[in-house]
């Protein structure tokens, strides 16, 4: 072995990866507007993930195609990478890439849905390996795309008139299957945590997704729909329109400030230091006059020739230009300002999409329009004056419309099922954040521990009834307060529920006493009434999941652990945030309580270590495999202690291995492996030449890979790598690291410190 100088990067990890932050450490920041890819970066970029997956025995067949591209935290630079299948796109399959400055990758998250790849079902309450559903046998469609369309139409709503032209893309769609995992086959229905169940792939269908933008009867009708591209049968559909369903003086807020631009004439609604580019090359407010919800036209940006605007006034039917009628224009300014002011001070967010792109909100759209939505076409938001609701221009709503936004530009969540549960509470936590800032005067770079109401359009409810209220959904009549097995059944108004609670509980915490409406059966453990962190770290870690972690398909499960990564990424493995996390998942049926003090978050019951000599201290003790690899080397200095395993480092092509096995127990209720790894290498190409593969294989089943690391992103040091297991509770499972060094030039990856602690 060749002891090399280190070299200042990152490792490259594949799956749940991420590096602990120290406690104290100042929250991190989302980085400033990205470059879009050049055509040379993105076939580079390509390239690599292409690499990848040939050193995992992936053939040609699979592929990649670059999709959005947006900021992450400082220095680094998000690409969701779609993947493909013989030159089609997996529906719901993609990869969360992570660049640095230098364009290196820093990480990959995947949700892989690719034939031969993704679990797949067998039985009921089993799964098997993937060879189980494969790809239709032929990929030649039997149907045009126009034809989709009129099928798809015909469905959805005959007779209707595009409002934006429609489209359908052929592509391999996975028909999703929920299955129990192993240690839940024989449990209770009732008794089901989200972690009990797993998405598995039933079968693939070559299809078209077609998306609809139509307008019928004064309504507008988005849907996607996907069409059989073979018979042309309706396969899945689902409602695509992200809406809240049901000086200036503002009609909420009293006497507001707002930022306008003169003109020759006077002044008008048009703010440029909040975003460039889009329709009105500035942020704008637009007097859509009463243009018909079926196809509503934005009409001019709003303008006045003085610069005091509205009269605080519900509108009244006349005139949309005169004081009662700017007082929805001032409604929406004032909340798209906030919206911009809240996510850029606090987060270093720019606009909706992180890149700063301007966007606008027309105001008056309808006669006695009973709604407001985000149409994701133009990138904006149109406002209904209301008839059963007053003006739907209130801060929340505002903010949860352009939160849509983010999601759209970012993790994209698929508007059905879980996912489309979580797009919704984006938008209402979105909301309530944009609120609480907006109270406090719009200014800071933090948002306020007070402020927002916590109930979602309560200000436009003529009844005083808000539409949901986030810390008990259930007060609707329709919401869960908690996950269950039918939760992907329900409309995403509802299915957000459970989420919303969850972060009023990371947030606020909540109250031990069973009478109240803030206790939560699900805790029980010490204490039971949880501690909440503040809506300023509360919303830190969930935007960073959001918008740097999640796919479109995640689900309450997959959000879980992308949230708690994003905690310990923040805030360090074992710090209170993290655990205020796992707690107020566990406050909803997603992952079990854990005590909040002592240990690293266990509380009560003391941790127990279940890797053996992890350290390496011991000598070859515990493990197996190449444990010569093992010892006290005077070429890598170890991260505690005196010994390391140092695998690779050799400059030749070979291989070696470390296992051990470790029982998790059944009634774990957090199950933490950890361990550091310095990386260095002699590589100077952007090829994948060496790899590291941390792996685990259950007793029965097939192996799970939760980590690869490459020479391709080396690392000045030790970087701490943390991963949740609670997953695999009840199993026995051998941990593995798996080196693979091809015929020259070392690349060095070196373990100290492996430690799994259950509660």
């Amino acid at each position: 072995m060749n002891p090399r100088t280190p070299l200042l990067a990152a490792g490259l990890a594949l799956g749940l990866v991420h590096a602990a932050q120290p406690g104290g450490a100042a929250p991190q920041l989302m980085s400033a507007p990205v470059a879009i890819a050049t055509p040379q970066d993105g076939a580079g970029l390509v390239a690599r993930l292409t690499a990848l997956d040939a050193r995992a025995g992936l053939t040609t067949d699979y592929g990649f195609r670059l999709g959005s591209q947006h900021p992450g935290v400082v220095g680094q630079k998000i690409t969701r990478a779609q993947h493909t299948y013989k030159n089609l796109r997996v529906f719901g399959s993609e990869a969360v890439v992570v660049t640095n400055a230098a364009g290196d990758i820093v990480s990959v998250s995947s949700a892989d849905r690719r034939p031969g790849l993704a679990p797949q079902a067998s039985a009921p309450g089993g799964i098997v390996a993937p060879a189980a559903a494969t790809p239709p046998a032929d990929l030649t469609p039997a149907l045009s795309g126009d034809e989709a369309i009129a099928l798809a139409v015909q469905n959805v709503a005959p007779g209707a008139s595009h409002r934006w032209p429609a489209s359908a893309e052929l592509l391999i769609y996975p028909v999703m299957q929920t299955v129990r995992t192993a240690a839940a086959v024989n449990q209770p229905a009732a008794q089901l945590n989200a972690l009990d169940l797993e998405e598995v792939v039933q079968r693939y269908e070559l299809a078209y997704l077609v998306q609809l933008r139509l307008a019928r009867d004064g309504k507008v009708i988005y849907y996607d729909v996907v069409v059989d591209a073979r018979s042309g049968a309706i396969i899945a559909k689902w409602p695509a329109l992200q809406t809240v369903i049901g000086s200036g003086h503002s009609q909420y807020n009293g006497k507001v400030p707002i930022s306008t631009s003169a003109t020759a004439g006077g002044f008008q609604m048009r703010d440029p230091a909040r975003g460039s580019g889009g329709k009105f090359g500035a942020m704008a407010i637009t007097n859509a006059n009463h243009s018909s919800p079926n196809n509503p036209d934005p009409g001019a940006v709003y303008s006045h020739t003085g610069n005091t605007w509205g009269d605080g006034q519900q509108y009244n039917g006349g005139s949309t230009t005169d004081a009662n009628g700017q007082t929805a224009a001032v409604n929406a300014l004032w909340g798209l300002m906030n919206t911009y002011d809240a996510h850029k001070n606090v987060l270093g967010w720019q606009a909706l999409d992180g890149n700063n792109t301007a966007t606008y909100i027309a105001a008056h759209v309808g006669t006695a329009y009973d709604n407001a939505f985000y149409d994701d076409s133009c990138k904006c938001m149109y406002i209904g004056d209301g008839n059963s609701f007053t003006s739907l221009g209130a801060i929340d709503v505002i903010g949860h419309e352009m939160s849509h936004g983010v999601t759209a530009a970012t993790a994209d969540l698929i508007y059905a099922g879980e996912s489309g549960g979580l797009n919704e509470s984006h938008s209402d936590i979105g909301g309530e954040m944009v609120e609480a800032y907006a109270r406090a005067g719009g200014t800071g770079a933090q948002l306020p521990a007070t402020g927002n109401d916590w109930m979602m359009g309560k200000e436009i409810s003529r009844s005083g009834q808000p539409l949901r209220w986030m810390h008990k959904p259930s007060k609707d009549g329709n919401s869960p307060d908690a996950w269950s097995a039918d939760l992907k059944n329900l409309d995403v108004h509802y299915s957000s529920g459970p989420n919303n609670r969850m972060f009023y509980f990371l947030s606020q915490g909540s109250k031990a006493d069973p009478a109240s409406e803030y206790h939560s059966p699900y805790l029980t453990r010490a204490p039971l009434a949880m501690t909440g962190i503040g809506n300023d770290k509360a919303y830190r870690i969930w935007f960073k999941a959001l918008t740097t972690k999640f796919t479109a398909a995640t689900n309450y499960a997959d959000a879980r652990g992308k949230v708690l990564q994003a905690a310990q990424e923040l805030y360090g493995a074992g710090a209170p945030e993290a655990i205020a996390v796992q707690r107020a998942y566990a406050a909803i049926n997603v992952g079990a309580d854990i005590d909040e003090a002592g240990d690293g978050g266990g509380g009560g019951g003391e941790a127990v270590e279940r890797v053996r000599n992890g350290g390496f201290e011991d000598g070859v003790s515990g493990w197996s495999g190449s444990t010569g690899v093992i010892g006290a080397h005077s070429g890598q200095a170890p991260y505690e202690g005196a010994r390391v395993a140092w695998l690779g480092g050799n400059g030749r092509r070979g291989s070696e291995t470390l296992t051990q096995q470790v029982q998790i127990p059944a009634g774990a209720t957090s199950a933490q492996l950890s361990f550091a790894l310095h990386l260095d290498t002699a590589e100077t190409s952007n090829t994948v030449y060496d790899t590291l593969t941390v792996s685990l294989r259950p007793a029965s089943g097939a192996a799970a890979t939760l980590a690869i690391y490459t020479n391709l992103t080396p690392a000045a040091g030790y970087q701490l790598r943390s991963f949740d297991l609670l997953a695999y509770r009840g199993q026995s499972v051998t941990l593995s690291f798996a080196m693979r060094e091809d015929r020259s030039k070392q690349t060095s990856f070196v373990l100290d410190k492996v430690s799994l602690l259950t509660k």
